[in-house]
């Protein structure tokens, strides 16, 4: 069946033939007819026109002018259902290769208490600039990379020091777990956003500084105003019913809040990646299956993922000079179901195909590109330098990063 929205060729050839053709018909005519009125003469009727072979006086008038293609067959009007993908810069690409490694900074104590409830600040390009000119950016990004770093060469079960405030946060994330078990999804006709996660989200909100008191200690309890604020906007958000590498920034940034106060140290950030962030990791893929959460600016095929980021960087650094598992390891089947509950980057890639049918390549083309590349060293720094290009630096993500007196603007 043709299709109707693209004209046929042949349509706009035929078309064009036959009014040439015509035209030259015409124009033939008049010629013979201006020999025979030159070798005829009359006094009668005067000329009228010109003859368009050899521009002598005729009385025939000159023909009509031509449709123009437009009125000939005009190109339809078609307006696809769906913007397609647009597929990577590779002028952005190319400053991402050459932009310096993120270096990892130790975390700024914070010294004076003054907490405020965090307010949105970024709003243009320029904004962002100022951010990751400013210690803030710098010491946040800092602080990724340092989790990353600490992460390096283990496995998610090897033993770390697991701190009681890391206890704490694990069970809060637990606490969380069970709630979705308890508002089981509604039956609805769309294929997106359960409105039962409302409900979830609510009871997070509602029950966010009370959870916060688990951890804080009593001189810093006044903080819970502005880290509830970081940590329910972890999660996803209510009213869009979505979440993305946005929201996972936001939980990033509320262990950095943590950090600041002292809640969490350098000694526990090998368990905050093991224990809490794996955690976080789980909650978020069942709140994704139950709720059928939409990803929040995701850019299809051409994207890293459509939910998360952090879990390749720390992935690729736990992978760090690996005996026997190179990045083209995650096309073996067997190594993705024997190891997939020990590292995070094979854990993601398993969760992938589950939820994605067809050929990996076509569904996941950069991460089929990533595993080309040597060496877990470079995947790991690439993907740091891509965070930051991709995440903390983009005004439709950033815009909804909050500012306070621990994270300052």
């Amino acid at each position: 069946m043709p299709n109707l929205l693209v004209p046929r060729t042949a349509d706009y050839f035929t078309k064009s033939i036959t009014s040439t053709t015509a035209t030259a018909n015409m124009e033939d005519c008049n010629h013979r007819q201006h020999q025979q009125q030159q070798q005829t003469p009359t006094s009668s009727s005067p000329p009228i026109g010109t003859c368009c072979k050899c521009g002598g006086p005729t009385t025939f008038a000159p023909p009509p002018p031509s449709p123009s293609f437009s009125e000939i067959s005009p190109p339809p009007t078609y307006r696809p259902i769906r913007a397609p993908a647009i597929p990577p810069d590779p002028t952005s690409q190319r400053a991402i290769m050459l932009a310096p490694i993120p270096q990892s900074h130790p975390v700024p104590p914070l010294r004076d208490f003054n907490f405020v409830t965090p307010t949105k600040r970024i709003r243009s390009p320029d904004d962002i600039v100022h951010f990751h000119n400013s210690d803030s950016g710098k010491h946040f990004l800092g602080f990724i990379v340092s989790l990353s770093d600490s992460i390096r060469g283990r496995k998610i079960s090897d033993p770390c020091h697991v701190s009681q405030n890391v206890t704490a946060i694990v069970s809060i994330i637990e606490t969380l777990t069970l709630w979705v078990d308890e508002i089981p999804p509604v039956q609805q006709a769309a294929r997106y956003g359960n409105i039962a996660y409302r409900t979830w989200h609510e009871k997070l909100v509602e029950n966010a500084e009370s959870l916060m008191m688990q951890i804080l200690h009593e001189d810093v309890k006044q903080a819970k105003v502005e880290v509830a604020a970081y940590f329910t906007d972890s999660f996803g958000n209510a009213s869009r019913i979505d979440y993305g590498t946005g929201h996972e920034t936001n939980f990033a940034a509320w262990l950095y809040c943590l950090a600041r106060l002292e809640e969490i140290v350098e000694e526990d950030y090998t368990a905050v990646v093991s224990r809490v962030f794996v955690k976080y990791i789980d909650l978020m893929r069942k709140l994704q299956l139950v709720y059928c959460l939409e990803p929040a600016g995701s850019h299809g095929v051409w994207g890293l993922d459509d939910y998360q980021f952090l879990p390749y960087i720390f992935g690729a650094s736990q992978l760090i000079d690996h005996k026997y598992m190179k990045p083209k390891s995650i096309h073996n089947t067997d190594i993705l179901e024997n190891f997939s509950k020990e590292y995070m980057y094979l854990a993601c890639i398993v969760f992938i195909r589950k939820v994605k049918k067809g050929a990996f390549a076509e569904h996941s083309p950069m991460l089929d590109d990533i595993s080309g590349v040597p060496n877990w060293n470079k995947v790991n720094t690439g993907l740091l330098k891509m965070y930051k290009a991709e995440v903390l630096e983009k005004v439709p993500i950033m815009q909804h990063f909050l500012f306070g007196s621990i994270i300052e603007w």
